[in-house]
């Protein structure tokens, strides 16, 4: 009899019938429409990302744990759960969700007026519109306060003049939401990507994250009514708040792409002979199988603890940062090691083993590098900031 790292930490009993339904739905839409194709959107370097949108959109999968505006309302765990099943596939399409939801949707629904939302939350929710988060600069990632996109008046206009790097979605996207310097400190700002002045030329060449959209935005003299700017985003809080969102989604996503790799390494390792034995019989083979499930299993009472924490409203930063620093580190060394389990054959496309290293190596650093993340822990233990 054989057990899955699942079952060993009986990780089905912590969920809800909602959390399970969830889960599954979106397994099954995974297995079914995204799968058999994955490895040949990360070979080619595109996705159909309007296509996937929309199915997001009708599965509810897109600002799901938001309320109102036709948005599914379900609960942080949930959405967590999702977030893993997605990267379960791959990394890119859970950071397409990701960005849709906990990052533009998100700032729109918490920092937006009411003409914003209603304008574009409901078309977003279905897939319709695509947004992007226009935060990180070239010369400003981990120091977001230092970036020189600025926002002047002109009478009662806005002109935006500035660049924005490493942004998912952005030459897909409907609306960016941009965030710059004002005489008033830094402002989030609506901008239809079919304003004059804005361009988002895709990012080419990537070895990581190849099935997903990234970009450069360009802000060329961007003219933009006063109503443009989010009304109730003042200073850089805000724009983090919304990293936070996203942080929280990756917390359980990364675990989605180790549970993948532990999974196709267990089916390997029990049909691979070697010696006349399979290699799963081996007591190495069995050492690292449990040392990476052990991982696994940590990383996953982890992200369903804080799950329960960002439900009861209770969640604080640091403890995102616990979650992201964790999981994500974790989840990069099992599907290094399992890697190595399938010695040649791992380094192939009918695998996903590189291909969810590759993908996790950049997860490791967006959305916070793993030294801001220790950083922002030990500020919380120590009340001293070493930032600077």
């Amino acid at each position: 009899m054989t057990s899955s790292p699942a079952q060993l930490f009986a990780i089905d009993s912590l969920l809800t019938d909602d959390d399970r339904d969830i889960a599954t739905t979106v397994r099954k839409l995974v297995d079914d429409r995204l799968r058999p194709d994955i490895a040949e959107w990360y070979e080619s370097g595109s996705i159909p990302a309007r296509e996937l949108a929309q199915e997001f959109g009708r599965l509810g999968l897109l600002g799901m744990h938001l309320t109102g505006y036709d948005c599914a309302g379900a609960s942080a765990t949930a959405y967590g759960l999702a977030c893993l099943e997605l990267e379960a596939c791959d990394s890119g399409l859970r950071s397409l969700v990701s960005v849709q939801g906990s990052l533009a949707m998100f700032a729109i629904w918490r920092y937006g007026s009411e003409g914003h939302k209603e304008q574009w939350l409901p078309d977003m929710a279905a897939g319709q519109a695509i947004g992007c988060f226009g935060l990180t600069e070239p010369d400003f990632g981990s120091d977001p306060a230092g970036m020189r996109t600025r926002a002047t008046l002109d009478g009662t206009d806005w002109i935006l003049n500035g660049t924005k790097m490493w942004i998912t979605n952005g030459s897909v996207a409907d609306v960016a939401v941009v965030w710059a310097q004002t005489d008033d400190g830094i402002r989030g700002f609506v901008v239809p990507t079919t304003t004059p002045g804005f361009s988002a030329p895709a990012i080419k060449n990537k070895l990581s994250l190849r099935a997903s959209i990234t970009s450069e935005l360009v802000l060329d003299g961007v003219r933009l009514p006063a109503d443009a700017m989010l009304p109730e985003a003042k200073g850089l809080s805000a724009p983090l708040s919304c990293l936070n969102e996203a942080r929280f989604g990756i917390v359980f996503g990364a675990l989605g792409a180790a549970r993948d790799c532990l999974q196709t390494t267990l089916d390997y390792t029990a049909s691979r002979q070697i010696f006349g034995r399979p290699l799963a019989a081996y007591q190495l083979s069995q050492a690292k199988l449990a040392n990476m499930t052990l991982e696994l299993g940590k990383g996953m009472l982890l992200a369903l603890h804080l799950g329960r924490l960002k439900d009861a409203g209770t969640l604080r930063p640091e403890q995102v940062s616990l979650g992201k620093l964790n999981n994500v580190r974790e989840s990069l060394s099992i599907a290094r090691e399992c890697r190595t389990l399938l010695g040649a054959a791992g380094i192939t496309g009918e695998y996903p083993l590189m291909r969810h290293a590759n993908n996790l190596e950049s997860v490791l650093t967006y959305e916070g590098t793993s030294e801001v993340h220790q950083l922002v822990i030990g500020r919380a233990l120590t009340g001293e900031s070493a930032f600077r």
